[in-house]
């Protein structure tokens, strides 16, 4: 499915993802036609690594887990690579029996169990399969493991001879046969007790005829891809059940389980994805599932784009086996955890100008840092990633010297001067001290740290840092062109003012990582301290108090932030959740000396009863993400302070935080 959507034009894209053009037409209305097409082709443009089931041998183990060991053999749904960092609840050990090749297709045959968990199988039921793929002929072996009677259904005369040979009574459709009178046969004229649909379709079909085969009060399970316009004439006379099945089972799509290493107690979630891998290799040691009939092709992964063609090509293909090298001696480039691909030979040591290293490549980066730094002609020595691929997409793509995954060479690399982190909000404190005890320049994307004890670190090592290192937090706003304009203006206005922020932010699930207090902060520590530190920037007065009401939610993230300065000023910052994505996201209004700023969403500003000023309008959206990358770049040539002062800060982050914390 991914191969098919890699290779197909703009129009079919658009087509098959109605709710992403939604999205994009919301989004050119509030944000203008630049920054949408900018962010809709740097989407485009990202990598995908494929594959998600492979067998391989333990290298190292990660900090705390347990049950694994250098040298295990174990089954993982990592990417195709010679190397994967999987977590702990993602792979199980393969039994000495059973062969890699054999155990290349665990986390397939998981897929298969998982929908016949959901249908429930009893021994001696009469069960249909609808599609003798990969996934459709393990079922079936399964569900005779189960013992179950089986029939298969398909189109594909080869794939039904398999079936065969595991005890499956087929029906051939290319050959015109019925399979609802088939499955009457079958099932003595009872109809069937189950369907368990694995076939890729579009059409409806398949979900209508396992209606029809099925008896009064029978399972449907939906495991592959199939239309869903459902007859309820065909589900209500017979009270037939109908369940989706979700991938490999209990604990997918659920970052505390497959993430966070979070186990399921086996008390109350007998099955879950890692046990569904064990069960699944279990059943192939004792020879109730066999894997070795269904692998049509092997490649070595050198050839794998070879082997990417056949999947989207019309040859025939079942099972398609990529083989790594048996040797462990490193035996080319990729093998190496630092790249070289380019050299900035005007970028020499002592130039004058900046020489700068990514830490993370993710959206945000490849989608405005990059380019905004590029932009400034410093010198872009390496990014580092922990996954490699984004790295070296963007590596290529920006003009990096090289790509490395290993971070810790960008702090001891003599020819970087600064860092630029972009990486989760949970790795920002330990980057930044690790930067500036190596004596660089740090560039940090919002947030600095994610608690006090962290702020209070970071700034002892500002403070002791020799020599001295420009620290700075990517709040880009306070440096956008209208915002510049609107602190000119209130220079010329003595008094305190009122500052309104309305935020659209959107919602975001629970479980997103950014909700994570431990990840992400939470949302106002993540995302929250840009408006804290706008408000800050044009008040130029501290912060002297401040106060959160929130709105009583699950997450917690609808809250009205008041700030009172030391001047006598007050700000608002409006942090809604639970808006429409087609209303603009960001608003400021500005109240001072009889007069009003109004500025919507970074492109237009309106002044009322401002001498002289009425309007600054842009043509696209500039939220000063360019300026900002400037600046910094500028300070470290000039060798001056930091464009935002470091008090500043450390103001803004402490604020956050415990603004954050009080709304816990």
């Amino acid at each position: 499915m991914m191969v098919d959507f890699g290779k197909a034009g703009w129009i079919s894209k658009a087509r098959q993802q109605p709710d992403k053009v939604r999205m994009v037409l919301d989004k050119m209305k509030t944000d203008g036609i630049l920054p949408t097409i900018e962010a809709v082709f740097s989407k485009l443009d990202q990598p995908l690594p494929l594959g998600y089931c492979n067998i391989g041998t333990v290298e190292e183990v990660g900090a705390g887990v347990a049950g694994f060991q250098v040298g295990d053999r174990v089954a993982s749904n990592g990417k195709h690579a010679e190397f994967v960092c999987v977590p702990i609840n993602l792979c199980a050990k393969v039994p000495e029996s059973v062969t890699d090749e054999e155990a290349a297709f665990t986390v397939l045959g998981s897929i298969a169990l998982q929908g016949i968990r959901l249908v429930a199988p009893t021994l001696g039921e009469a069960v249909v399969v609808t599609g003798m793929g990969l996934i459709g002929i393990v079922t079936a072996q399964l569900l005779r493991a189960h013992g179950c009677r089986v029939l298969g259904i398909d189109f594909d005369p080869k794939k039904l001879e398999i079936a065969r040979k595991f005890g499956v009574e087929t029906v051939d459709l290319s050959t015109g046969q019925d399979p609802v009178a088939a499955a009457e046969h079958f099932s003595r004229g009872r109809g069937v007790d189950a369907v368990i649909v694995t076939a890729a379709t579009k059409s409806s079909e398949p979900m209508h005829q396992a209606a029809l085969m099925c008896r009064k009060r029978g399972r449907i399970v939906l495991v592959g891809v199939a239309g869903l316009e459902l007859s309820r004439d065909d589900f209500f006379k017979k009270e037939i059940t109908f369940q989706v099945s979700c991938s490999y089972g209990p604990g997918r799509y659920d970052p505390s389980y497959e993430e966070g290493g979070q186990d399921y107690p086996v008390g109350y979630v007998r099955w879950t994805e890692q046990r569904n891998f064990e069960a699944v290799l279990d059943m192939m040691a004792d020879g109730r599932l066999d894997s070795k009939p269904l692998v049509s092709h092997r490649f070595s992964i050198e050839n794998a784009a070879a082997a990417y063609e056949v999947v989207g090509g019309s040859e025939p293909s079942l099972g398609i086996v990529l083989e790594y090298p048996r040797s462990t001696a490193i035996g080319h480039e990729l093998d190496g955890r630092t790249i070289a691909l380019s050299r900035d030979r005007q970028g020499i040591r002592g130039d004058g100008r900046a020489s700068v290293s990514f830490i993370g490549a993710g959206n945000y980066a490849t989608g405005v840092l990059m380019k905004a730094f590029k932009a400034t002609g410093a010198r872009l020595r390496s990014v580092a990633s922990s996954a490699g691929v984004s790295g070296l997409h963007a590596g290529r793509k920006f003009g990096f010297e090289s790509t490395t995954t290993d971070t810790a060479s960008l702090f001891s690399d003599v020819e970087t001067n600064a860092v630029v982190v972009t990486t989760r909000h949970d790795s920002h404190a330990d980057f930044v001290l690790k930067a500036i005890a190596s004596g660089k320049h740090v560039f940090v994307e919002k947030p600095l740290c994610l608690t006090i004890d962290e702020l209070d670190e970071i700034e002892n090592a500002v403070a002791g840092a020799r020599p001295k290192t420009l620290l700075m937090v990517g709040f880009n706003r306070r440096f956008a062109p209208q915002v510049q304009k609107v602190k000119q203006l209130l220079g010329a206005s003595p008094g305190p003012k009122s500052f309104v922020m309305t935020v659209n932010a959107g919602s975001i699930p629970a479980d997103h990582w950014t909700q994570s207090v431990e990840q992400g902060g939470g949302r106002i520590v993540g995302e929250g301290c840009h408006f804290i530190d706008l408000l800050r920037f044009l008040a130029a007065s501290p912060i002297e108090s401040h106060a959160c009401a929130r709105m009583k939610s699950a997450t917690g993230d609808t809250v009205t932030i008041t700030l009172n300065f030391a001047d006598g000023s007050l700000g608002t910052v409006h942090y809604f959740a639970n808006g429409c994505k087609a209303f603009p996201k960001e608003r400021l209004e500005v109240f001072a000396g009889g007069a009003v700023l109004q500025l919507d969403n970074f492109r237009k500003l309106k002044g009322f009863g401002w001498p002289g000023f009425s309007k600054l309008n842009l043509w696209t959206q500039n939220k000063g993400q360019g300026e900002c990358a400037k600046a910094f770049i500028e300070a470290i040539k000039q060798g001056g302070a930091p464009p935002i002062p470091v008090d500043e800060v450390f103001e803004v982050a402490r604020v956050s935080i415990q603004i954050s914390q009080s709304n816990l």
